[in-house]
């Protein structure tokens, strides 16, 4: 009897296997829209039939946009007066790269806005001035980040969120699931156990100590009363205020902005939280109406920047970031540099880098020397011999870590924001970024990065074959994982 159990048993097993490994081998051939993840989940289905399908199905399937389009998750578009012939630019003024002004509008289909200001913080001064704008605000508080910290700083931010709560304003906070995870205990708990309206974005199963966790809300938004926005690449983090001398400093430069493009920032938060808990913001205590800017504003100078927020994600804006990139180094004439921690370019955009390159355009990225992720540094170094033999040039930037993501094109445009060079920012996380048309202000993006770059050591090809076989083995094979990374 109990042979016969076990035989039965035996076959349950083999059948369970067989249309599990099917069912998910026929999801990743028709679903998956990169060929080489997709070979890479084949490959492990067939060979491990019921552990690959049931990774997979765990870790492979986006199940956002599923979700997205049964809570409606866009938020109405923004009024018409300020969209402005949005979509080609008609009858706008001049900007500085028309091209390629135009074809981000045909790709992110967002208005670009004038009449914007900036401020560029360093070095962690961004929080004071955040603690500061918490203070001032008179209707409602919107809070968007990866990691909110239970630390000195962390706790700093909490206190200004409750204050602000008890003043009577409106506040909203989101932290992503899996970066709320780097803090126990956790702050989304201190906070709701205060009274602030907070929730997590796309709660996962998945255990703590996975750090290469699929479809998490990336992105760092804080807007106060709908007029003023801060955005950039700053987690909440007591590492980041380097002026307090933390354990383990982080360099990252983070922004202000007041102006009609703080609506568009917005909306990204408003589709969040009502993705996330149901519930829309309403417009009178949430946007701010700053009207329609006049159309001679000039675009280059610092207190009339023209810009456009950037939504991207695995759902229905999957793309946008990775088209813009392309575009920027399609229409780039003189110089494009780039600073990010986390640089794993997929073939076209390493094949846009040397084509760049090699049309003469001076190409300069500055990575960090030390990063805090040893695998994706492995894989990053198993790359840079391409994007040496393309023409562009390397430099290592010293600690502490630099968690910088910049990019300017001649002197004329700028990218800031969340997103890395890398598979997780371009195709699995939701990203949030500004492009600003402004040589003004990429005037000021550029001195950040000459200081950065004066500090750091060029990388040659020659240090890539003279490092020992066993280092570039390892990056190697690093380098197969980039997909996932």
């Amino acid at each position: 009897m109990w042979q016969t159990v076990s035989e039965i048993w035996h076959w349950l097993v083999v059948a369970a296997s067989l249309v599990a490994a099917v069912g998910a081998g026929l999801h990743v051939v028709t679903r998956k829209r990169d060929e080489k993840a997709a070979v890479a989940w084949l490959g492990f289905i067939v060979f491990l039939p019921l552990i690959g399908a049931l990774t997979y199905i765990v870790f492979g399937i986006n199940r956002i946009h599923g979700r997205a389009e049964t809570k409606g998750r866009r938020h109405p578009p923004e009024p018409e007066g300020l969209a402005r012939e949005q979509n080609l630019g008609r009858g706008l003024p001049a900007v500085p790269l028309p091209e390629l002004e135009q074809f981000v509008s045909r790709v992110v289909k967002a208005p670009l806005l004038f009449g914007n200001r900036f401020e560029v913080y360093e070095r962690g001064a961004a929080f004071k001035a955040m603690l500061g704008a918490m203070a001032e605000a008179r209707r409602s508080v919107t809070l968007l980040t990866y990691i909110f910290g239970n630390d000195a700083l962390g706790r700093r931010f909490q206190e200004a969120l409750v204050a602000a709560q008890g003043r009577g304003l409106q506040v909203r906070v989101l932290i992503d699931a899996v970066g709320d995870r780097y803090s126990q205990p956790s702050m989304f708990r201190r906070l709701r156990a205060a009274g602030v309206r907070t929730a997590v974005f796309n709660p996962t199963t998945i255990p703590r100590s996975v750090t290469y966790a699929n479809l998490r809300n990336h992105r760092k938004l804080m807007v106060l009363d709908g007029e003023r926005a801060f955005t950039g690449g700053m987690n909440l983090r007591h590492g980041h205020a380097i002026e307090e001398s933390p354990r383990y400093p982080v360099q990252d430069v983070h922004f202000s902005v007041r102006g009609p493009v703080v609506g568009s920032l917005q909306r990204v938060f408003a589709n969040d939280w009502a993705f996330t808990t149901g519930e829309w913001l309403d417009e009178a205590t949430f946007f701010h109406e700053f009207g329609n800017v006049a159309p001679d504003v000039a675009p280059d100078v610092a207190d009339g920047c023209a810009a456009r927020a950037i939504d991207d994600g695995p759902a229905e804006t999957l793309g946008h970031l990775r088209w813009t990139l392309l575009g920027a180094l399609a229409c780039a004439q003189q110089r494009v540099r780039i600073a990010t921690p986390y640089f794993l370019p997929d073939e076209g955009l390493l094949t846009a880098l040397a084509m760049a390159a090699r049309r003469g355009v001076e190409v300069d990225i500055l990575l960090p020397e030390q990063g805090n992720l040893k695998l994706v540094q492995w894989a990053s170094t198993a790359l840079w011999w391409q994007v040496l033999e393309g023409g562009s040039r390397i430099f290592l930037t010293p600690p502490p870590f630099d968690h910088s993501k910049l990019m300017v094109v001649d002197g004329l445009w700028s990218l800031i924001g969340s997103a890395n060079w890398d598979p997780r920012s371009l195709r699995l996380n939701f990203e949030l970024n500004v492009e600003v048309y402004s040589g003004a202000f990429a005037q000021r993006i550029d001195a950040v990065l000459d200081r950065k770059q004066a500090a750091a050591r060029a990388v040659s090809l020659v240090d890539l074959v003279t490092r020992p076989r066993w280092i570039r083995l390892r990056d190697g094979l690093a380098r197969l994982a980039s997909p996932y990374l």
